[in-house]
Order: structure tokens, then sequence, then C-alpha cells
């Protein structure tokens, strides 16, 4: 517990040395503050508007990560962030330090740790080097449960169990890191989880569901695509938001592009070869799920879902099982049956990205 409370008065520390400004975008942080005890250490962060905020205690090494929803960090809390003995944590450090150019942004959490910060290793940076991001988007949440199965079962409580184990499966494989749009039951609108996605500059956006249907016939597993007519809808609603388009098209300068048939035009292509991509890792996802159950259609579907619009991230949808079944429903309860989900999920996703290494990223931070 020393070290433990030794890393947390550093990081204290170096938060009290930044202004409300210099802390975070949105929100404004007014204050930080630090208890440092015999037993334990109290950490504040006071800010002039309601937060969301959730934590969780990691091992390998000890640490308390917190999650504060709604917060931009800035290039001060970054450096902070980026003392983190993590793969993440240690790429955003050499990105302050200016060894890369460009890389992924951190995502609205900070972690500290029981050991003091030390230079990143060679094998830390080769694992850096091709680090794959994949974020993981558990359905529902919080007010909203999602579909309830004839026994109770929840469908948020379902696909939250997935994604959690999902993400550690994800983290052990070689260069990939994985990120959940909400680690615990509380609810994130769809914009936001999108946001939360393009903010660690995903490489792949993956939302898991259960479905249900007005009879409890209805079984199977099924994975969703954006659909080809979505294009158009989805490059309106990106040109209505000049700020969120500039890295959408590869950095064009938007504020200076007044054709807007000429952006919309780049906007459609850039949704169109994300639908292409999406339909490649559904269906390495779908041959998977294939294996461990029944599938409600034998194909990739498509449809116009909110959380599948982002124009540069390759989306799918999966709905794990039906809910409203109970055969299902009692599936989806027992521990076992979700490993073998979560083994299928990460195979597919594994397969997708053996066939389709990401591009260099080209995003600023």
């Amino acid at each position: 517990m020393t070290g433990r409370r030794a890393a947390m008065q550093r990081i204290g520390s170096l938060a009290l040395l930044l202004q409300a400004p210099q802390l975070a975008f949105g929100a404004e942080i007014v204050a930080v503050r630090v208890w440092p005890a015999a037993d334990y250490t109290r950490m504040t962060i006071e800010s002039d508007a309601a937060l969301v905020a959730s934590h969780t205690l990691a091992s390998a090494p000890d640490r308390l990560v917190i999650d504060i929803d709604g917060l931009e960090l800035s290039p001060q809390l970054r450096e902070i962030v980026g003392k983190v003995r993590d793969a993440l944590g240690e790429f955003i450090g050499r990105v302050e330090n200016g060894q890369v150019a460009k890389a992924p942004p951190a995502p609205a959490s900070a972690s500290t740790q029981t050991t003091a910060s030390r230079p990143p290793s060679a094998e830390a940076i080769r694992r850096v080097e091709r680090l794959i991001v994949v974020a993981l988007d558990p359905g529902h949440g919080g007010e909203d449960p999602g579909a309830v199965g004839r026994r109770g079962l929840r469908e948020k409580d379902v696909v939250l169990a997935v994604a959690l184990q999902l993400r550690e499966r994800v983290n052990a494989m070689p260069g990939m890191r994985a990120f959940l749009t909400r680690d615990a039951d509380y609810f994130v609108p769809l914009a936001d989880r999108v946001r939360k996605a393009r903010r660690v500059q995903a490489d792949l956006f993956v939302s898991i569901h259960a479905d249900a249907f007005i009879t409890p016939s209805a079984r199977g597993a099924s994975v969703f695509a954006l659909s080809e007519g979505a294009a158009t809808s989805t490059a309106a609603r990106w040109i209505a938001n000049k700020e969120n388009a500039a890295d959408v098209v590869g950095g064009v300068n938007v504020k200076a592009t007044n054709d807007v048939q000429v952006l919309r035009a780049l906007l459609e292509m850039s949704t169109t070869a994300q639908i292409k991509d999406s339909l490649r890792v559904g269906h390495e996802v779908l041959g998977q799920l294939d294996r461990v159950g029944r599938l409600h259609k034998p194909r990739v579907e498509q449809a116009g879902f909110a959380v599948l619009k982002a124009p540069d991230i390759p989306s799918i949808l999966v709905e794990t099982a039906f809910i409203s079944n109970p055969d299902e429903e009692a599936k989806l309860a027992n521990p076992e049956y979700r490993r073998q989900l979560v083994e299928a999920l990460a195979a597919g996703i594994q397969r997708y990205f053996a066939k389709n290494p990401p591009l260099a990223r080209n995003r600023q931070l």
C-alpha cells in the first residue's frame, strides 16, 4: 500500500500544479486535492458542472483507474496519463516527448500505479509501434435496461459482462488494446459512444447487444454493418457539424472548403470505404459465431444504426442472441456460454486484422 499511496501523491502533485483551463476542455475543473493518510489516500477533483465518473481497481501492476465522462484531455493532463505503465500510456508519453508525430489521443481516464515511472522498454516500444485500438460498446446501461428476458435477465447486464471479458481477451493479444464506451451500469448516449471511439482513434468499433422480438421463437446471433443508403445521410450529418468533420476526410480543411458538394462526396467516399471494411470484419465475426450456436441470418446484415455511423471507423453491431427466447436467455445467463461468445468475437476480430492490418494513423491529436 505504501507504493500506491506514493503514486497517488505523485499524480496528485502534478495535477495540483495545473490551473483549471489546463486540465480539461468542456467542463471546468475548479480544484484537485490530495489527502495522504496512514491507511488510505483521498483525491478529489472538483468541477463547476456535474461529472459522471466510475472507478475500478486493476492489477499487474496494481492501480486505481478513474473514468470521467465528458472531458477532453489537454496536453498537460495527457502528460499525467502518459505516466501510466501500459501500452497506451507509454505511447502518449512518447508523443508528448516528440518521439512520435501522430498517435491516438488518450481516453477520458486517469490511472495511478504502484511503481515509479521508467523509460519505456524496447519491448514496450515494439508493442506500441503496432498498437491496434478496438472500441467495445456494451449497449444500453443505467436507466435503459435494453431488452428483458422472461426470467428477468437484462440486456444491459449481459452485454456488459461480455464486453468486460472481451476487453481482457483483446488486451491479451499482442499489439492490441481494447477500450469500453462504458465499463459499469450507466447510460451513455449513442452519439457519445461514437465520440469516445473517435477520441481514442479506434481501428474498430464493436457494439454488443442481445436481440428481442415479439415472439419467443426468434433465435440466433446476427451481425450488422451500416447500410449502403446511410452514406448520404451520414455525410449530411457530418457536414452539419463541421467541427468534427475535418479529420474524417483525411485532414481536409473543412472551414476552407466552400464547395459543399465536394465535401459531401469526400464524406460519402469515406463512409463507403467504412462499410466495405465493416462487412469484412462482420464476415469474420459471423463465421466464428456460427461455431458457437445458431445464426439468425447466414450473412452480415445492414441497417442504419446510429452507433455505426462514424465514417472513418469500421463498425459492426453484434446481436449475440435473442434474449426474448427462453432457451437463448438461459444460454446468455450461463458463464460458460458467454466465454464461448467472447472467444468467438475475439477470434473474429483477430482474423480480420490479420488479413486487413490498419493503415498508419493520419488524424491529428
